[in-house]
């Protein structure tokens, strides 16, 4: 699913401590679906927002971690 306009969506966008001040980083809305994660570009962000189911994401973040998309 996508958001069209993530910052209407009225969510508590937030970016990793590790993201520093740049803003080029990604998003997430917490809480905003029972099973889902909203995920937008902070550099747009009246832009749109991919909704994520929370087991995609976490075996996203899972990959990261272990340098599988590096």
């Amino acid at each position: 699913m996508t958001i069209k306009n993530a910052s209407s969506a009225g969510f508590a966008w937030t970016k990793s401590s590790y993201s520093g001040g740049n803003n080029n980083c990604v998003e997430v809305a917490l809480g905003a679906f029972p099973a889902a994660l909203p995920v937008r570009d902070s550099k747009q962000a009246t832009g749109p927002a991919l909704v994520v189911g929370d087991t995609a994401w976490g075996g996203f973040v899972d990959a990261l971690k272990r340098g599988d998309l590096a």
